[in-house]
C-alpha cells in the first residue's frame, strides 16, 4: 500500500498534500519553503518517503489557451529533481482562486498565512487526479 502526494510549486512556496492509502481522499499536509532548491528537495523526499508515497503529482499552470509557458516549465524542471517516484503533471489552471474561495467559505483568514492557499491548491490537485483515476 502507498500514498499519492501532490505538489503546489510556486516561486515561493510548495504546498503538500497526501492522500489516504485507499486512494480515494486528498488531505493538505504543509507547506515548505521554495529556496533553497536543495533544501525543499530534501524535504519533499523525507515526506514522501514518512507516508510510503509512490506517486507524486505535480501541479502544472496551464495557460487558458492551453500552452505551457515559463512557470509551467519551472514546476516540471523543479519535479525533476526529485527522487525516483512516477511523477504525474495535472493541470492546475484556477485552483488557487478555487483553494481561495474554499477558505473563505470555511472563514480562514489566509491573507496573513498565504501558505494555506498553497495547501489547499495541492489538496485539489490531488483530488482532481484521484477522482479521475477512481
Amino acid at each position: 500500500m502507498y500514498k499519492v502526494m501532490a505538489l503546489d510549486i510556486g516561486t515561493k512556496r510548495i504546498g503538500i498534500a497526501l492522500s489516504d492509502y485507499l486512494l480515494m481522499l486528498a488531505t493538505g499536509h504543509s507547506y515548505i519553503s521554495r529556496l533553497p532548491e536543495s533544501s525543499a528537495i530534501d524535504a519533499i523526499n523525507k515526506i514522501a518517503k514518512e507516508n510510503r508515497v509512490e506517486k507524486i503529482v505535480v501541479g502544472v499552470p496551464v495557460n487558458m489557451d492551453g500552452t505551457k509557458g515559463s512557470q509551467a516549465e519551472d514546476c516540471i524542471n523543479f519535479s525533476k529533481k526529485l527522487d525516483n517516484y512516477d511523477i504525474i503533471y495535472e493541470d492546475e489552471r484556477l485552483t488557487s482562486d478555487t483553494a481561495e474561495e474554499n477558505l473563505r467559505e470555511r472563514k480562514v483568514d489566509f491573507r496573513k498565512e498565504k501558505g494555506l492557499v498553497d495547501i489547499e491548491s495541492a489538496r485539489l490537485i490531488l483530488e482532481q487526479y484521484l477522482s479521475r483515476n477512481n
